[in-house]
């Protein structure tokens, strides 16, 4: 039988941690505890070793993932054991907690370029991460998960980590560090809504979308669909999670005239699939937001995606 390890990573009081650390504790978000203490007594009900950690630190987190380790190399890299009896639980209340616990597996596993194995995947910079299940504390939340169709109640993802059915996942990597799971929309808006055109260029593998000669509205780089969507309008309606390629769209205001009749603003959308994709914005600051995360881009970005890098266990 499993080890299980329950990570949480909120306070189960009140206080809670952010996306990317800890937060202010000012959350409308259902509370963790409940959620996370039925799916541990499911557990401990199939026979399995629980423990429940909660996690508002780095240091914390990466704790936790050291469990995963295989054994020592002799190269030297700490590597995911494949055959390990330690199962892992990411109990989340957003795409950007679930996101941060995979940029911390990233950090511990992805070798320098210096230090490559030889066993490494063509194309990757990171080995098969290990498995994990999710489980959303809200459990009517849209999400990520919920795009996957993974389980959602406790009882539900207790049997799936315990199981042996796992679904493996592209993974996005940029040069910021960072990581991302479902997509990023870049685009802006005023106070009352209206979007707020900003120009930049976008290439796609060889492709240039756009120069950044024009205005664009919008940017989705996408790896599922969960971020593709301006104002009502899907920017991108086929994006798999699984398929080794970045969906890219572009959003162009274009200004319509008709022989008669008052000119018009419409929306031309361009679409693209590679392995890369790059933004280099023109104005100072372009607002995003990464799995739900908000920025602001102010200098080139460029995603790559890892095929197959991580994986959910799906029950």
């Amino acid at each position: 039988m499993y080890d299980v390890v329950l990570l949480s990573m909120a306070e189960p009081e009140g206080g809670c941690c952010g996306s990317d650390g800890c937060g202010d504790g000012h959350s409308d978000a259902p509370r963790p505890r409940v959620p996370v203490l039925h799916c541990a007594d499911a557990l401990r009900a199939a026979g399995a070793r629980v423990e429940t950690v909660v996690a508002c630190s780095d240091t914390e987190i990466d704790q936790v993932l050291a469990r995963l380790d295989g054994p020592p190399r002799e190269d030297g890299l700490t590597w995911p054991d494949a055959d390990g009896k330690t199962r892992l639980v990411i109990a989340v209340t957003d795409d950007g907690q679930l996101r941060h616990v995979l940029r911390r597996l990233v950090r511990r596993y992805a070798p320098a370029p210096s230090k490559r194995p030889a066993e490494l995947p063509a194309g990757r910079t990171v080995p098969d991460l290990p498995a994990l299940a999710v489980l959303p504390i809200d459990a009517a939340a849209v999400d990520f998960a919920a795009q996957l169709g993974l389980p959602r109640e406790p009882a539900a993802v207790a049997a799936a980590v315990l199981g042996d059915r796992a679904r493996r996942l592209d993974l996005l990597r940029h040069d910021g560090g960072s990581v991302t799971l479902d997509g990023v929309l870049l685009a802006g808006s005023t106070e009352d809504g209206q979007p707020v055109q900003w120009a930049g260029r976008v290439e796609v593998d060889d492709a240039v979308l756009t120069d950044g000669a024009e205005p664009l509205l919008a940017v989705a780089v996408a790896n599922g669909s969960g971020a593709t969507l301006l104002d009502g309008l899907p920017l991108l309606t086929a994006a798999d999670p699984a398929d080794g390629v970045i969906d890219v769209a572009v959003a162009v205001p274009v200004r319509h005239k008709p022989l008669f009749g008052t000119p018009r603003l419409r929306i031309e959308v361009r679409r693209a699939r590679g392995r890369a994709v790059s933004v280099t914005p023109r104005d100072a600051q372009v607002p995003f937001a990464d799995d739900g995360v908000s920025g602001e881009l102010t200098r080139k970005r460029s995603w790559w995606v890892e095929p197959a890098a991580w994986a959910v266990y799906t029950g």
